[in-house]
């Protein structure tokens, strides 16, 4: 996020997409919603009626896929209004003209064709969102232009176009003046247990820590040489995806899977699990069995975040301490003291003449007293100055009180750049054979692949079992009755689940959640059109078709 959680409340307008805030984020959806009470503007777009819409000024319920359209459509009348921040824009940022031309062909009528959204929507959300409209009130800045957050998640983000999608969310903010100051920003939430720390300190495949990237010649030696390493590779790494396409291609041979279960959560399940078993060894690491777990040659017990100490960092950039409350039960090890035991026999299996203390450390401190000065945004962090409320980054050195807002006064590149994006339908389109549109997402209930909370009796009671979201047309030509059996089938696999047959989504369009093993939804999903940047799938458009299971039988009957 480049602000901070507490700013929510005192929002002008809140513009919410591609995330379904209530369930995935009670949190933050608590302070959205103080913010509505407050007098803010809620604007969410989004395939689905989500349980937040309840709350909101305006809900622009797009086709899936077809929101860029949108997006663009709104830029376009924030610049044929005269609603742009003029100021902003030649004061901080960089290649608006070339960006300007590019909007002009994404009209509203244009994007109102395209998504299903009428133009008038289109048109109420640019006014609302680019001056920072409340209701009935004026902006609690005291300001004329009134301060606009975008908040967005997975749901823009799993597409084949998902980097041009938040490029495009930072041209609008950046054609609007929306970031730098409080209550504004661009503000991905994440969806997972200190997944933005994991990304921070170099868990992707293009950067070290800090973001520093490894084809940054430079960086990448000065971060070696701290190492105490000779080199380090140079080159972009495979993704989750292409990982697997390479395992069942027999070019990657051995997998080490740590507190992940790609067998529920990876595009496409049934290569994934031809990949898994084409591999001569497969490791993982985890809390509780899952459905990876079964196919492993090596099972090694982790301790539970209850069990270990170190930090966390969450959506609003805060680093924080956690302290164990339990010890792990049995032979479970923390996962830092795995890997460097690991690590360490790795060294004396080939003969490496190092230090055991260059992979055994004592302690989560030592560990962070090395990340530190290799992560400049981390640099004037340290475990005791983490105690009670944690810092945000960046935050360069030991006097520094941390940064609750990016960009204020200036970006890191110093000009803020509009990035040109061209709208891209999906990859895999609804026809005849298949003429319904999948995507998924969550449930309040449960969490990713249920690893965990599938194991808590009372969140299983509550939401035992999966189910698919059917409009009631959609429903009545398949002979689809409420909370009964259902099939759905796209070119990859087939789910058999219960309908929930509900207005929540447009005709044409299902909604089935990824929690539950016995109807993996993720035996749909297609693994072929990845982002050209990313290379993140498209989790939330791929063409199906549903079934009645009794129709057959009926029919077999007569």
């Amino acid at each position: 996020m480049t602000n901070s959680i507490s700013e929510i409340r005192d929002a002008d307008c809140i513009f919410i997409t591609g995330s379904n805030t209530a369930e995935a984020h009670p949190v933050i959806s608590y302070e959205v919603i103080r913010a509505v009470k407050n007098g803010a503007n809620l604007v969410i777009v989004d395939p689905r009626r989500i349980p937040l819409v309840e709350h909101a000024t305006l809900f622009l319920q797009v086709k899936p896929g077809t929101d860029i359209y949108v997006f663009l459509a709104i830029m376009h009348t924030i610049l044929r209004e005269g609603w742009a921040d003029e100021k902003f824009i030649a004061d901080r940022t960089e290649g608006f003209e070339d960006f300007k031309a590019s909007l002009e062909e994404y009209t509203p009528e244009r994007a109102s064709l395209m998504s299903g959204v009428t133009v008038e929507q289109i048109i109420d959300a640019a006014r609302i969102y680019a001056l920072g409209e409340r209701v009935n009130a004026s902006s609690v800045y005291g300001e004329p232009r009134g301060h606009s957050a975008i908040f967005y998640a997975m749901g823009i983000t799993q597409r084949s176009n998902g980097t041009d999608m938040v490029m495009t969310l930072a041209n609008l903010a950046l054609l609007t003046g929306q970031v730098g100051k409080p209550s504004t920003g661009v503000n991905p939430l994440r969806g997972q247990s200190n997944v933005q720390g994991a990304c921070d300190t170099g868990c992707l495949v293009n950067v070290y820590p800090g973001y520093q990237r490894v084809t940054d010649d430079e960086k990448r030696k000065a971060i070696a040489q701290t190492w105490d390493a000779e080199d380090l590779p140079g080159e972009i790494g495979l993704t989750v995806v292409e990982a697997m396409h390479a395992a069942l291609e027999g070019k990657v041979r051995a997998t080490y899977v740590m507190g992940e279960n790609p067998m529920m959560s990876d595009p496409n399940t049934t290569n994934v699990e031809k990949a898994l078993r084409n591999l001569d060894l497969l490791i993982v690491q985890d809390i509780f069995p899952s459905e990876t777990a079964f196919l492993a040659h090596v099972i090694l017990p982790a301790a539970a975040s209850l069990e270990k100490d170190g930090s966390f960092t969450n959506t609003e950039r805060r680093v924080q301490m956690i302290q164990p409350v339990l010890q792990p039960p049995g032979e479970a090890w923390p996962d830092w003291k795995i890997t460097g035991e690991l690590a360490a026999r790795f060294d004396r299996e080939m003969d490496r003449q190092r230090d055991s203390k260059h992979w055994l450390f004592p302690s989560t401190g030592s560990i962070f007293t090395e990340l530190v000065t290799v992560t400049p945004i981390y640099a004037g962090m340290s475990h005791d100055r983490l105690i009670g409320e944690g810092l945000q980054w960046p935050c360069p050195d030991r006097e520094h009180p941390g940064t609750p807002i990016l960009h204020a006064g200036k970006f890191s590149r110093g000009l803020g750049k509009f990035n040109l994006v061209k709208a891209i339908d999906p990859a895999e389109q609804p026809d005849d054979e298949y003429p319904l549109i999948l995507t998924t997402g969550r449930v309040l209930y449960h969490y990713h692949t249920g690893t965990m909370t599938r194991r808590s009796g009372p969140l299983d009671w509550i939401e035992p079992r999966g189910y698919v979201e059917i409009n009631p047309a959609d429903a009545a030509a398949a002979g689809i009755l409420d909370d009964r059996a259902v099939v759905i089938e796209s070119r990859r696999g087939l789910v058999r689940t219960r309908a929930k047959i509900t207005d929540n989504v447009p005709k044409g369009t299902i909604f089935l959640a990824f929690h539950w093993r016995e109807a993996p939804a993720n035996m749909l999903t297609q693994d072929f059109a990845l982002d050209p940047v990313a290379k993140i799938p498209e989790y939330k458009v791929c063409a199906v078709r549903i079934l009645n299971p009794r129709a057959k039988r009926d029919k077999a009957a007569a």
